[in-house]
Parts: C-alpha cells; sequence; structure tokens
C-alpha cells in the first residue's frame, strides 16, 4: 500500500503545479509529498548519502575508456553511457552544438572530490561536465550495494 501524502507549507514547495500533485490557491504553491514510514525511515537512516553524477564526454568509446576506469578505481558502483545526446552551449563566445554521449554515474556523496579528480585527470575536454544530484531515495537493496560496490565501506 502506498504511504499517505502530507501537505508541505507553502514556503517549501519549489514544484510547478503542471509537475506535481500541487495546488494554487490565493497565489500560494502547496505540495503534497509521500510519507515515509517509520521502518522506511529507519532503514533509509542507516544507508549512506548516494548521488548520480552527470558527464558528458565526445562519443561512446570515450565513455566506455573512461566509464571502465570509474569503476575499476571504485570510485562508482554503475556508469550508464547514454549515447546520441545533442548539446548546445556556449563556448570561446560563441554557440557550440556537439554529438555527445552522457555518463550516468551512482556512487557515494563522500566520493565525489575524487570522482572529480579522476574525470579530470582522463577526459578529453579543457573543462569536463561533472554535475551532481542528490538521491532522495530509492530501492534500499539497491543502495546497499551501491554502498558495497564503492571504494569506501
Amino acid at each position: 500500500m502506498a504511504a499517505p501524502f502530507v501537505r508541505l507549507r507553502p514556503t517549501l514547495c519549489r514544484r510547478r503545479a503542471s509537475t506535481s500533485r500541487c495546488n494554487q490557491y490565493q497565489n500560494l504553491n502547496f505540495c503534497w509529498v509521500r510519507r515515509l514510514s517509520s521502518a522506511q525511515m529507519d532503514s533509509a537512516s542507516t544507508t549512506v548519502p548516494f548521488i548520480v553524477v552527470f558527464v558528458t564526454v565526445p562519443n561512446r568509446e570515450a565513455g566506455k575508456k573512461l566509464a571502465g576506469s570509474i569503476i575499476s578505481e571504485k570510485l562508482a558502483a554503475c556508469v550508464n553511457i547514454v549515447p546520441g545526446v545533442e548539446s548546445v552551449y556556449w563556448w570561446e563566445e560563441k554557440v557550440q552544438s556537439d554529438a555527445e554521449a552522457l555518463l550516468i554515474i551512482k556512487t557515494r556523496e563522500s566520493l565525489l572530490d575524487s570522482l572529480t579528480e579522476h574525470v579530470k585527470a582522463n577526459h578529453e575536454y579543457d573543462v569536463p561536465e561533472v554535475i551532481a544530484l542528490a538521491i532522495q531515495g530509492g530501492n534500499l537493496k539497491y543502495l546497499e550495494w551501491l554502498k558495497n560496490s564503492t571504494g569506501e565501506n
């Protein structure tokens, strides 16, 4: 059974009404979020903070090479390679557009600095993209595997 939804205070709501369970009332957004059960909260509190890191690479082959070195160094548990990404960006005073591949890297928050240095040392770009987002929750067995598959225990 799904956990019940609870209403957040208006100042905590940052989602757009069209993409979440939000209602507008007198120019205030109220979001609905799923409440975790006490068992879920206890399980989640025993895990370490995890992140997803995005890194773009020039092509699939470069992505495989970088992903392999990241996994070999135990800087991440898993790297997905997503080919066919089109990036449009500002570089050298003009708009650029390139076909790239995207690496989606799952790791511990505590490994971000080491991962960033590894990417910078092994990447073809002068300024490689390394962007981290917090993992707010998920399959606890997967998160446990992620913890056990990275360099720190």
